[in-house]
């Protein structure tokens, strides 16, 4: 039988599975993909977290992408940067910087589009993830925001993992325990 963990969502209980990372700590696995009405609570939370402290949101791929959506619908944004973890054709005159990640073995890169850069030259950025563990991805991508020439001006996501919880830096609706 599956280890599973419920995780309280600023007051939705949800149940997630337990699952063991290669490199040793064992994470309740959080997964936004194909939960329409999880995203949308959650991006409905976040957004009103975000306010007006931001003009332009940022996400990582994959996992951000359609709760980034969500929170810029109800922001009432018309467009939102995504850091992509490939090099994709449309990229080439784009920015990219180093990323170290819980969930993912070894270095990994993350590229902005000039187009996706242009949308953060000069404005409030607001950082959105499902979850934050060791700030990797967060710190790449912090990194990203700066070389476009935006600021980032809120950090947010739906769960805060290990010792994320404590920092004072992110703002978060629920916590997670590394098991």
């Amino acid at each position: 039988m599956q280890q599973t963990y419920t995780v309280d969502i600023c007051g939705r209980a949800e149940e997630l599975p337990v699952l063991q990372l290669e490199n040793g700590p064992k994470i309740a696995f959080f997964n936004l993909h194909g939960n329409v009405p999880l995203t949308e609570y959650c991006g409905q939370k976040l957004a009103e977290r975000i306010g007006n402290k931001a003009d332009v949101l940022i996400t990582a791929e994959s996992k951000g992408l359609q709760l980034t959506h969500c929170v810029a619908r109800f922001l009432g944004h018309d467009f939102y940067a995504v850091a992509r973890k490939s090099k994709k054709l449309y990229m080439q005159d784009g920015i990219s910087v180093a990323v170290h990640s819980i969930t993912t073995k070894g270095e990994q890169r993350m590229y902005l589009s000039a187009h996706d850069a242009a949308l953060l030259k000069g404005k409030r950025v607001a950082v959105v993830d499902d979850v934050i563990s060791t700030g990797g991805s967060l710190a790449a991508l912090e990194e990203l925001v700066a070389l476009a020439g935006g600021t980032v001006t809120l950090k947010a996501a739906v769960l805060a993992e290990g010792g994320a919880k404590n920092r004072s830096d992110i703002s978060f609706l629920g916590t997670l325990p590394l098991l």
